[in-house]
């Protein structure tokens, strides 16, 4: 596949959304045609597409607000995790697959490490058990590169609180919220090829000019032309 499948994950207020979006804008006005530039000779032109889990497709929208709805019914641990791989499994062969052969640059906001920080470590899910689930939704596909906005969990807790209505996830208690984040981090520690930890402590302006930072490093890394010698 010529297409590249960059994630935005972490816990509740992090930034993730904002910046993702942010990222789009970037590289809708110019930013992504400037970055291929410097790699790649003449023209070069690639989609960009801008998703989420759950929701990046009609089913996954209907799945999203059983998933997230507040004031939705509680859900078992297993079902929830079951709807996740459900939306997961239409996304990937739905919208993910054919833009990555499409050669799209995807933007997508949360994937497979959210499932394992979630439900394996906040609901204690059996690890190997998501693996499997993840492998069966996905096909066995990776994202080329994720991106962790690590912040603090309380700092993150109360700016998600700020934007007024909380949804399911966030209105779990304190200590589910840290094990989220523990997984999170193990999860950075045993994928340093895949996962790039950005501090989204800082300001918005900021965490956004590390973001570029690293794109602009990874589109050289994946698109620059070799030259062949005779």
């Amino acid at each position: 596949m010529s297409g590249k499948l960059i994630v935005f994950e972490g816990v509740e207020g992090g930034g993730k959304t904002t910046q993702l979006q942010r990222c789009s804008n970037w590289l809708r006005a110019g930013g992504l045609q400037d970055c291929l530039s410097t790699v790649c000779s003449g023209n070069q032109t690639r989609p960009l597409v801008v998703t989420r889990e759950p929701g990046g497709t009609l089913l996954g929208a209907k799945v999203r607000q059983l998933l997230l709805d507040r004031d939705s019914s509680p859900i078992h641990p297993r079902a929830e995790l079951l709807l996740y791989a459900a939306d997961r499994a239409e996304h990937v062969e739905e919208l993910i697959k054919p833009q990555l052969v499409n050669g799209a640059i995807i933007l997508c906001d949360r994937y497979t490490d959210s499932t394992i920080a979630y439900q394996g470590y906040g609901r204690g899910i059996d690890l190997k058990l998501i693996e499997e689930l993840n492998q069966i939704a996905t096909g066995g596909l990776e994202s080329d590169l994720t991106l962790w906005l690590d912040i603090d969990v309380e700092i993150g807790l109360e700016r998600a609180r700020q934007r007024g209505t909380v949804d399911r996830m966030e209105q779990a208690d304190l200590a589910f919220h840290r094990r989220v984040q523990q997984g999170f981090q193990e999860l950075y520690q045993q994928n340093p090829h895949r996962i790039v930890r950005v501090d989204a402590s800082y300001s918005e302006e900021e965490v956004h000019n590390s973001i570029q930072k690293i794109l602009r490093e990874r589109f050289k890394s994946w698109f620059q032309e070799r030259s062949i010698l005779s």
